[in-house]
């Protein structure tokens, strides 16, 4: 990458513009941060070409000289000059990529200790239900733990709620480090921004800040519910230092059936069908949601043909009406046949005369007698 130019190491052609310079920046940038790819050398180094191609790249006095000079042109301006215009544009482009990883971070408000959180309120459990219970609905049983401050410490994890300056980050609640002419922020490891850290460990909660119960509660599961659903249960999550309580989220996985297949609300299932019964159109009674359906198939039904029956599919879990059932038709045939059958076989085929139950004559002779022309 040491040899690579400007525009290969952010991997753009030379004709790139701006916007096309700066998204491939913020790719590269992205991918060899430091903080992402910490004790790696080789990323390290790579992150730095990538600020020093962007730098010259995103100026246009210093890409026009580096267009027709190269490195060597760059030099008699220093190095390269930096123009307040390109630093200005690298702060914010990576105080939106890395949340405060970048320049801006000490500006920002650190919270009062006592009044952040050690966990979010609101929480999220997995439910796994069958396909009959998501198709009509149901009525479940959660058992699940929940956090509840600890009122001890106050939720602070500190014996008697005491709290000292954390010694990692001095009370900022950031530590910083230093990259070439750049240097980074990042939230405190050791007290996660709070600036603070308990002097003597809540016995009660081992330091934690909280402590786990168990609760139960049943829900009602609305008809039509698909894997990847969510469904709120206001007030069930978990407790913070003031009383408050978040919100318990339920996030469904349907499994599946063995005979029918879901496509959002519609509903799709494999009529396997012997190859006399779609020669001559029979009608069939196929399983639906709700029962028996009829299925009246056309003579001459094609393997894979689709019949559609409107509204017996699923109920649209917001209200939105209801999907279709799609009947697919699966042709079978004999694997065996014996002298009788045959016989019987090549009577029918005969009785729908030679051009219809032999198309291939038709349609092939021609071509043989083409081919046969080519070898003469």
């Amino acid at each position: 990458m040491e040899n690579l130019s400007y525009y290969e190491i952010l991997e753009i052609t030379r004709d790139a513009d701006k916007t096309t310079i700066k998204k491939a920046y913020r790719a590269m940038a992205k991918k060899y941060h430091p903080d992402k790819n910490q004790g790696d050398a080789d990323a390290e180094h790579k992150f730095k070409l990538c600020n020093e191609a962007y730098q010259c790249l995103s100026d246009d006095e210093q890409r026009s000289i580096y267009d027709r000079y190269g490195k060597e042109g760059l030099q008699g301006m220093g190095g390269g000059r930096r123009s307040s215009g390109g630093f200005d544009d690298l702060g914010s482009m990576f105080e939106e990529m890395f949340n405060g990883f970048g320049g801006g971070g000490g500006a920002r408000r650190r919270k009062n200790p006592a009044d952040m959180e050690k966990y979010p309120l609101d929480m999220n459990v997995d439910m796994h239900i069958s396909f009959h219970e998501a198709i009509f609905g149901c009525e479940k049983e959660i058992e699940f733990s929940y956090k509840s401050s600890c009122k001890d410490c106050s939720g602070t994890g500190a014996k008697e709620g005491k709290l000292s300056t954390c010694s990692q980050c001095r009370g900022q609640g950031q530590v910083y480090m230093k990259q070439g002419f750049m240097t980074f922020s990042q939230t405190c490891p050791a007290c996660h921004g709070a600036g603070s850290a308990p002097t003597d460990k809540c016995k009660s909660c081992r330091g934690d800040g909280y402590e786990e119960v168990r609760e139960k509660v049943t829900i009602k599961v609305p008809k039509g519910i698909d894997t990847g659903n969510r469904l709120r249960v206001s007030g069930k999550g978990n407790i913070g230092k003031r009383s408050s309580r978040g919100d318990l989220y339920v996030t469904f996985s349907v499994r599946p059936d063995k005979h029918f297949i879901r496509d959002g609300n519609d509903v799709y299932i494999e009529i396997p069908v012997f190859f006399t019964q779609a020669v001559s159109g029979d009608s069939l009674s196929i399983p639906s949601l709700t029962g028996e359906l009829e299925l009246k198939l056309t003579v001459g039904t094609k393997d894979k043909q689709r019949f559609t029956f409107r509204n017996e599919g699923i109920d649209d879990v917001h209200g939105h009406g209801k999907g279709d059932l799609i009947a697919q038709v699966n042709i079978t045939y004999p694997k065996k046949l014996n002298d009788k059958q045959k016989e019987l076989l090549t009577k029918l085929q005969e009785s729908f005369g030679l051009e219809e139950s032999k198309p291939h004559e038709s349609v092939l002779d021609s071509a043989i007698e083409k081919m046969k022309g080519w070898f003469k």
